[in-house]
């Protein structure tokens, strides 16, 4: 944009950044504002310098004394206690040689929040100075490694609690899952940056007398990526790690999954919703970036769980080598990723007997188009979604000399009657002399369709139209043996959100519209800062044409997360000592009314007072705007400490 009619010339703005609002994209910038955005990027470098430690510098155990109240340990040399009591928010270097262990009086005496501490974790500190992190925590006794270790072995109904930084913690605990004894670290605090949480279970090594320290940094890169940049996380999502991570220079990160078939018992789980991240190895990292769902089930078929298991397993051999001649070579770009397999979302794919049925979700056409438009005319390839419905699924396995074979899982004792498939191809290379119908073969863990150019010129109509349709594959004259695949338009939604409920009054968000809030907006008052994160469209606007005013309503959204956000903000360290940090309002515009609660509650009168004034006259005026129309959202908004 143009600011005070400010014509920049090439020299000045030709450098590029990743941006918030482009979702982590590069996009270009002036030198000033580039300027600034290297030194914010500079204290993100000594975040994640300074939070690869040795566990000694990060120990907290976490015992209940009241509902309240819970005892936490963690090291913090990064503030002195004067200024951790101040006012200033500037992110402070300290360094740990300067820190002197303080006496027994001082720690039981001991105060003071770490909201104003960037860096709680700094490199090779020992555990010396301890503090109260904030007032859900409390100062226990001093304790050393092989102390929690032992502890942590005894079987503690709590888990261990490490502070990664004011607004994230990891929790900690050794469980037996599967008869295999794994640690269980899971992640609090990433729903505040609109990111699921993560559970990782890593099975342990024999005789390990470490704990696994590397997830805690890893939980802090995906935090920051979520928060600065918009980077999130979700179903099949990957994220990378450096060479030497957990210990072994073939672990490139995790692949993320949500559980479905597999037990969750005797697991401590955060709430809805949460990704299992499962180990994945260098040379798998090719196909977790380009088609995850095949080494999913490949994970799923080497150690017997349907679909996938959700314990990892280091040092394990790889599943897949060397890329050779797979069919995904064609479809996909292996090199620098510019094209992969679409996936629309809900798609299925189900093989029967002598039938095969393409299901499409009606809501889901306008995906679909896209995948139309940017595909050639003689081929069309997709990526099926994994099938809850189905008892069994193709598998792609690759043997020792590179070549890829076609195995099925399925569910343990149930009879094979559904079987799933990754992929589907359809290609317009079958010639009209070649006695056949269509041709139809399965190709490793997918469908291929072969079918005449003009049987896919119809087929293309067909799904610009959203219209069913069946192609019958085999010969012209031989009935007996032919296949057929029916392409379906159905009016089931997919489900999502599971699990999800309003913190207003517990209502169910299950298979509700969600939108996260790529444009951060955020307040920051006393200390603390109020993020708006989400919005739940329970009752949308539509056109007669039938699409959303999607425009319309995003700008309605800030409306009134701005008119929220400006009200409480003077009241943000009042709501959080009470307990209310996750918030929701939700508007309805056709009755003129608002509700706003936590913890499954109205808020107290005096805040529902103060929202009243403020947010009865944008609804009045979004009313007169929206008439005759019946619009109703909930937004969610979390209050966080201030450590930027």
């Amino acid at each position: 944009r143009l600011f005070n009619k400010r014509v920049f010339c090439v020299v000045c703005c030709d450098l590029r950044f990743r941006l918030t609002h482009l979702g982590g994209k590069e996009g270009r910038v002036c030198v000033t504002c580039h300027s600034t955005l290297i030194n914010r990027g500079y204290l993100k470098e000594q975040y994640y310098h300074n939070c690869h430690t040795d566990i000694n510098s990060l120990v907290v155990p976490l015992r209940t004394l009241r509902k309240e109240q819970k005892k936490v340990w963690f090291a913090d040399s990064v503030l002195p206690r004067n200024e951790a009591s101040s006012v200033n928010t500037s992110p402070t270097r300290r360094d740990s040689s300067q820190t002197h262990p303080p006496t027994a009086a001082q720690v039981e005496s001991t105060h003071v929040s770490v909201r104003f501490s960037f860096l709680l974790i700094p490199k090779g500190w020992e555990l010396k100075q301890m503090h109260w992190c904030c007032v859900d925590y409390t100062v226990e006794e001093k304790r050393t490694e092989s102390s929690l270790l032992e502890e942590l072995e005894q079987g503690l109904t709590e888990p261990l609690v490490f502070v990664l930084n004011a607004n994230l913690l990891a929790m900690v605990k050794i469980v037996s899952y599967m008869n295999r004894r794994c640690w269980c670290v899971m992640s609090k605090g990433m729903h505040a940056v609109g990111q699921p949480e993560v559970v990782v279970l890593l099975q342990c090594l024999p005789e390990e007398k470490r704990f696994p320290t590397d997830i805690f940094s890893h939980f802090i890169q995906i935090y920051w990526d979520a928060q600065t940049a918009g980077k999130l996380l979700n179903h099949l999502s990957h994220s990378s790690a450096a060479r030497g991570f957990l210990g072994g220079s073939e672990h490139a990160g995790f692949l993320y999954v949500r559980p479905t078939f597999q037990s969750l018992d005797g697991l401590p789980l955060p709430p809805q919703p949460f990704l299992f991240g499962l180990l994945v190895l260098r040379a798998e990292l090719p196909w977790a970036r380009a088609f995850p769902l095949r080494l999913l089930l490949r994970l799923g078929a080497e150690y017997r769980f349907y679909p996938c298991p959700l314990f990892s397993v280091r040092f394990r051999e790889p599943l897949f080598g060397q890329i050779r001649n797979s069919i995904m070579r064609l479809l996909v770009d292996f090199r620098f990723y510019r094209y992969t397999l679409p996936v629309v979302t809900g798609m299925m794919v189900d093989l029967e007997a002598r039938s095969t049925f393409i299901t499409i979700p009606k809501t889901r056409h306008a995906e679909l188009l896209k995948v139309l438009n940017r595909s050639i005319e003689r081929i069309l390839a997709m990526a099926a979604c994994f099938n809850e419905r189905a008892d069994s699924h193709l598998i792609c396995v690759q043997t020792a000399d590179g070549e890829y074979q076609t195995q099925a899982i399925s569910i343990h004792s149930q009879p094979r009657r559904v079987t799933g498939s990754c992929f589907f191809v359809f290609s317009g290379s079958l010639k009209a002399s070649s006695g056949y119908l269509a041709k139809s073969s399965i190709v490793e863990d997918g469908l291929m369709v072969q079918v005449t150019m003009e049987t896919m010129l119809e087929l293309r109509r067909a799904l610009r139209d959203m219209r069913d349709f069946t192609l019958t594959c085999g010969k012209l004259h031989q009935s007996d043996r032919q296949e057929y695949v029916h392409i379906r338009w159905q009016d089931e939604e997919p489900c999502f959100n599971k699990g999800i409920i309003s913190p207003i009054d517990g209502k169910s968000m299950e298979s509700i519209t969600c939108v996260k809030t790529c444009q951060r907006l955020e307040y920051r008052a006393t200390g603390k800062v109020i993020r708006w994160t989400e919005v739940f469209f329970l009752q949308k606007e539509k056109q007669v044409n039938g699409h959303s005013r999607d425009a319309n309503q995003k700008r309605l959204t800030e409306q009134f997360a701005r008119a929220f956000c400006l009200t409480l903000c003077q009241s943000l360290c009042l709501l959080k000592e009470d307990g209310m940090s996750k918030l929701g309002l939700r508007i309805t515009l056709d009755g003129q009314k608002f509700l706003a609660g936590s913890n499954g509650q109205c808020l107290p009168e005096h805040y529902q007072d103060s929202l009243k004034q403020a947010l009865m006259a944008v609804v009045q005026s979004a009313s007169q705007y929206c008439q005759h129309t019946s619009l109703q959202f909930e937004l969610i908004f979390y209050i966080l400490e201030d450590i930027l």
